[in-house]
């Protein structure tokens, strides 16, 4: 199995991220979703233009926080208990985000997924002012750092013509492995508006990466909108139902064959009952969708791939072995902690049905399949 170091071609020092000896798993996991805490607006300003940096702290635009709210602080799902950071946020200290996150399970890889509310303004010229400046603090603060780390490229979601642009001041960089978006936005993902994204996502071999999460602009439930965290919470697997609908039907799967799209956070329990649904009515209006010419089922298959925490396994470990049957592949599950997020307890990440002739994909061969940039970087490639 490959290792960090050889991946990266540098060796990790003792005590800033070698891999502990008693780390839990045979084969050493490359984690596909960890988030450490995005940086304030303060803290952003160094990267940002001057026009730009003057008119943020004239509006004070600089004293907001712009913290995502799909994960209120205080909420048990949070954070673990035992991975809270003393008088700061969840994942804002590297240094126990290497000693939690990475040694704690032997990681030789974990790909970053810093969440922030500048990638959700209204604003499509300031979103995109932000989200180049949290790009370069993301390459400056956390690649920087540890060579075991990766990361997701953040883009102005709602101009396909700024979010590219981003992509490739972006691509050279070889530490960026994905392109990152929310599940809820204003549009389904699948529409023609958004294939320039993913021809350059395609053009970089960087996977899309659709996170749980919304820019609530609409209401996030089909039926208005609800009261409670929990109703919020649970109604994100619909909308990566939905989002998954509309990859296949609208033909941006069928446009783009190399497509990958990474789920992350959806869950994965619902995807084989979903699938034979879709596959079954697909069977009597096909004519409507000439562009899927292969079982909705396969084409899933082939561009869809999950992380695995959280988990939402039956209560019978069984019913989970025959929902992993029912995927028709072990190929679509990537490992993940959602480091900081309490989803399990100690290093208990891999649930026991995935544990025996399923563990070395998951845990690190689907990754590497998956994203490319997970090889080693090519002479010439840059850094940002």
């Amino acid at each position: 199995m490959t290792t960090a170091a050889e991946l990266t071609g540098e060796k990790s020092q003792a005590g800033s991220g070698a891999r502990n000896v008693g780390a839990p798993f045979a084969v050493p996991p490359i984690d596909c979703d960890i988030h450490p805490a995005g940086p304030s607006i303060r803290a952003l300003l160094p990267y940002v233009e001057d026009v730009w940096r003057e008119l943020i702290v004239l509006r004070g635009i600089d004293r907001l926080a712009l913290n995502l709210t799909s994960y209120p602080a205080d909420a048990p799902a949070t954070v673990r208990p035992d991975w809270r950071v003393p008088g700061g946020r969840p994942g804002s200290d590297l240094a126990l985000l290497k000693a939690q996150a990475l040694d704690a399970f032997g990681s030789q890889i974990a790909i970053c997924n810093v969440l922030h509310g500048a990638q959700l303004l209204h604003s499509e010229d300031m979103c995109a002012v932000f989200c180049t400046a949290l790009n370069t603090w993301i390459a400056r603060e956390l690649l920087d750092r540890d060579p075991r780390l990766r990361a997701s490229i953040l883009i102005p979601p709602e101009n396909p013509e700024l979010a590219v642009e981003e992509i490739e001041r972006c691509a050279p960089d070889w530490r960026f492995v994905q392109v990152l978006l929310y599940v809820m936005g204003e549009r389904p993902l699948g529409k023609r508006c958004f294939w320039p994204i993913y021809e350059a996502a395609v053009k970089h071999g960087l996977p899309i990466g659709v996170h749980a999460g919304s820019g609530y602009r609409h209401p996030p439930t089909s039926t208005g909108w609800p009261s409670y965290f929990m109703e919020d919470y649970v109604a994100q697997s619909a909308a990566f139902e939905t989002q998954l609908l509309s990859f296949v039907a609208e033909g941006a799967f069928a446009r783009f064959p190399d497509l990958k799209v990474v789920f992350i956070e959806s869950g994965f329990t619902w995807l084989p009952a979903f699938m034979w649904r879709l596959g079954k009515t697909w069977r009597g209006v096909r004519a409507e969708v000439p562009w899927v010419k292969q079982a909705p089922p396969d084409v899933i298959r082939h561009h869809l791939r999950l992380t695995l925490q959280p988990v939402d396994p039956p209560v019978d470990p069984l019913a989970l072995e025959r929902i992993i049957d029912q995927l028709g592949t072990e190929d679509m599950l990537l490992f993940s902690t959602d480091y900081p997020h309490a989803h399990f307890a100690g290093t208990n990440a891999l649930p026991r049905a995935l544990a025996g002739a399923h563990a070395a994909k998951v845990l690190a061969d689907n990754a590497l399949a998956t994203y490319a940039r997970l090889r080693p970087q090519p002479a010439g490639e840059e850094v940002l």
